[in-house]
């Protein structure tokens, strides 16, 4: 079992959205503005629809917190949902193509896919960004950063080559669309307008960026311990998302190995180095010391102001799809969820390899090792 786990709960509508993480080793200082910072990252973006004009989502810590540090018992963190109604909204019998909607009522044996809808929202990952908030002040205590921002929406591409993790973070914190091309952002608002124009939707890819992850965090002994496996896992697993690459990803398979593989180079300050990364830092299911690089593709959202052909569920006939509130474009958003993402992933991957119950504890283990490493 890891020692780092978390569930949520909650319904998009509902009182309230809960999150429970077990495992985080206690003496960390939680930051709750910082976690709230997260929290209004993730409303934020072009083509964001009202909701995000009725939720201030902020962040309350139930238990597992004494003196804004954690004791080392379960944390239990609580966002309101100013919007709750989900007992007085209308039932929804047309699901919408590319929802859980159809699939979920005949599973569940429902007849209302608002009983699915409820639970398959997006809204879902606001308590995710939340723990994602918790794990990114653990992963600081031992030196590692997240970023993540929009490599392309649309058909519309942005060019990033050659920019420093610091100018990726401050250009795309500063653009509408998370985006660290100012030209390529501009175009990208520009296709999220078409979309609205035309009642419909559009998608993207994030990539999300970690630095100061050491070497060896995962395993090549068993499936279930790759690390880059289980990043992919629980990427896929944010709503309306349909595949991730890690490094080259799908262009590696385009190329000549001598053209993929990153040349190991003599060690600088102890540390071997490396020609490129076009591994996105993983070898063998383990982190190489490179900067974790992951990008994700996200799909157009399945709500459209002209809705598609569905079937009624309970009188089979055939009809427009339902029109829920939504959003044109959310992959802005996304990225900010992707960092979260990451964040507990890796910070699993630190604690199941370096342990400590206490952060003084974690950050000597962390800090022997990285020295060991140095003098391999």
């Amino acid at each position: 079992m890891p020692q780092l786990r978390y569930f949520t709960a909650g319904e998009s509508h509902g009182q309230c959205l809960i999150g429970v993480v077990e495992g985080l080793p206690a003496g960390l200082k939680l930051d709750r503005a910082a976690i709230n910072r997260d929290l209004a990252r993730r409303q934020q973006g072009y083509g964001r629809g009202g909701r995000m004009k009725i939720e201030a989502d902020e962040a309350e810590i139930v238990s597992g917190v004494r003196h804004d540090e954690t004791i080392g018992s379960p944390v239990t963190l609580m966002v309101k949902n100013r919007d709750f109604k989900i007992n007085e909204l209308p039932a929804v019998t047309k699901p919408r193509p590319g929802h859980a909607d159809l699939a979920g009522v005949i599973k569940y044996d429902r007849q209302d896919a608002r009983d699915i809808l409820e639970r398959s929202s997006a809204r879902e990952t606001t308590m995710r960004v939340a723990i994602g908030g918790v794990c990114k002040l653990l992963l600081a205590e031992v030196g590692v950063d997240i970023v993540g921002h929009i490599v392309s929406l649309g058909t519309v591409q942005a060019k990033t080559d050659g920019l420093t993790f610091a100018q990726i973070r401050e250009r795309s914190e500063a653009s509408e669309v998370r985006c660290a091309d100012p030209e390529a952002g501009e175009k990208m608002i520009e296709a999220i307008d078409a979309a609205k124009g035309q009642g419909d939707t559009i998608g993207g890819v994030f990539e999300v960026i970690a630095i100061g992850v050491p070497i060896g965090l995962g395993s090549h002994v068993h499936w279930d311990r790759k690390l880059d496996a289980n990043l992919a896992r629980a990427l896929m697993s944010i709503q309306a998302m349909k595949g991730v690459e890690v490094g080259l990803g799908f262009e590696a398979a385009r190329r000549f190995g001598s053209q993929v593989h990153d040349e190991i180079l003599p060690a600088q300050e102890g540390v071997f180095t490396r020609a490129g990364n076009n591994a996105g830092g993983f070898e063998g299911g383990m982190t190489n010391g490179q900067p974790v690089v992951v990008r994700v593709a996200m799909k157009p959202l399945s709500t459209l102001m002209k809705p598609m052909r569905s079937v009624d569920i309970q009188t089979g006939q055939e009809v427009k799809a339902t029109v829920e509130r939504s959003d044109v474009c959310a992959t802005p958003a996304a990225a900010v969820i992707g960092e979260a993402v990451v964040a507990v992933e890796l910070a699993k991957a630190f604690l199941d390899k370096f342990g400590g119950d206490s952060v003084r504890e974690l950050k000597r283990n962390v800090e022997s090792y990285r020295e060991a490493c140095q003098r391999w």
